[in-house]
């Protein structure tokens, strides 16, 4: 019996909303959706870089071991077929210790130096970056460190309008689906705004509402959102 007045009691409450849903629209003069789309795409730019660094007591010696080492990078950059590289100026850093004389007097004296450079590669060719490693360098006393690589899609910007377009026309296809449960139709788009644009990792649902523009990933995903107001009738 109390099953019953429940499930009666359900019926009602879905029958109510129901109802409620198709008075709102029934009597609006407009109607508000959001649309949206999604693509898939595959890099076109990636960005490599990394740094190599010594030391030495003097400042000339360090001076020659970072001319060998550069000499070293040039060499590797160029067995990976990778010629259009830029290395930053070489950047000094002078080491020092902390020393306590008998007299408790504290002072700062100079026992090396500390030579480091960078070195970066733009490519279409994100393959060849995405699969670029460096131990070759290391196995010949190279002290070098690599940033992950940067994985770019240089025409976002085309992409962008040709999706919003798309997310509009889910709009109004979502818009006529709620339109005629109310036995209403659209007569035309009154406004739109457009959303983030989210660019992510593929399968990722990260979002922001500055907008995801995702580097680390060679495959992304591009999402488009559009919320219209179309006029009734």
């Amino acid at each position: 019996m109390v099953a019953g007045l429940f499930l009666a009691a359900g019926l009602v409450l879905s029958a109510m909303l129901g109802t409620s849903a198709w008075m709102k629209i029934k009597n609006s003069q407009f109607i508000t959706v959001k649309g949206s789309v999604q693509k898939n795409i595959e890099s076109d730019l990636a960005i490599w870089s990394g740094g190599f660094q010594v030391e030495a007591t003097t400042l000339l010696d360090a001076q020659h071991l970072i001319q060998a080492n550069r000499a070293l990078v040039v060499k590797f950059m160029g067995d990976n077929g990778l010629t259009n590289f830029t290395l930053t100026p070489i950047n000094i850093e002078e080491l020092k210790a902390t020393q306590k004389a008998p007299d408790g007097f504290v002072s700062q004296r100079t026992t090396g130096f500390r030579l480091s450079q960078s070195v970066s590669v733009e490519s279409a060719d994100v393959a060849r970056l995405d699969k670029l490693d460096s131990t070759p360098l290391v196995e010949q006393g190279v002290i070098f460190s690599v940033a992950p690589p940067q994985f770019i899609y240089t025409k976002a910007g085309d992409a962008k309008i040709e999706m919003l377009a798309d997310a509009t026309k889910d709009a109004r296809a979502r818009a006529e689906q709620i339109a005629s449960q109310g036995g209403r139709s659209i007569a035309r788009l009154q406004s739109a705004d457009q959303g983030i644009f989210q660019i992510t990792p593929v399968h990722s649902v990260a979002t922001s509402w500055q907008g995801e523009s995702d580097t680390s990933s060679r495959q992304k995903t591009i999402t488009a959102v559009v919320t219209t107001t179309f006029l009734l009738k």
